[in-house]
């Protein structure tokens, strides 16, 4: 067998069918759509629309609101940063920021700060610096032999 010989198995693509090329081929005249109206044409999108009744979404209450002034914190667990420490992508000498989860790939991104939280396990005696931390995971970076110093989130993001 040699490259030029390799073929689909039979029937593995199908031909596309051409529609509205006449009442031989089985597809023409309307070409699949039906009978006239809006939509037998091109560029018809009704969703939710029923037929002149108010929509579902529509007749029902509106509640709650989007908080535009909520600060987006990026999330690192615990058990991330003992990972990292056990990889050698973190020092544990010296004090976790975001710029150092940021370094060793732990996060993407900072957002407005970071969020610590304690799913998972840490042993490594590590100085955290963030933006909040969950009470269970100071408990445990302090049992760990580390210390945790919660800074001050960045400014609001309306602020422009």
């Amino acid at each position: 067998m040699n490259l030029d010989e390799i073929r689909d198995n039979p029937g593995a693509r199908k031909k596309r069918m051409r529609v509205g090329r006449g009442i031989g081929s089985g597809k023409g005249k309307t070409a699949g759509r039906g009978v006239k109206g809006q939509k037998a044409r091109t560029g018809v999108a009704i969703k939710g629309f029923e037929g002149g009744q108010m929509p579902l979404h529509r007749r029902l209450p509106k509640r709650g609101f989007t908080n535009i002034f909520r600060l987006d914190f990026a999330e690192v667990t615990l058990g991330r940063i003992q990972a990292a420490v056990d990889a050698g992508k973190l020092d544990a000498s010296k004090p976790v920021d975001a710029a150092a989860l940021i370094a060793s790939g732990v996060l993407r991104r900072a957002k407005d700060g970071v969020r610590l939280l304690a799913t998972g396990e840490i042993t490594a005696k590590v100085k955290v610096e963030v933006a909040y931390a969950t009470k269970a995971a100071t408990e445990a970076v302090e049992k760990a032999g580390g210390s945790i110093t919660v800074l001050a989130p960045k400014a609001e993001k309306a602020a422009d």
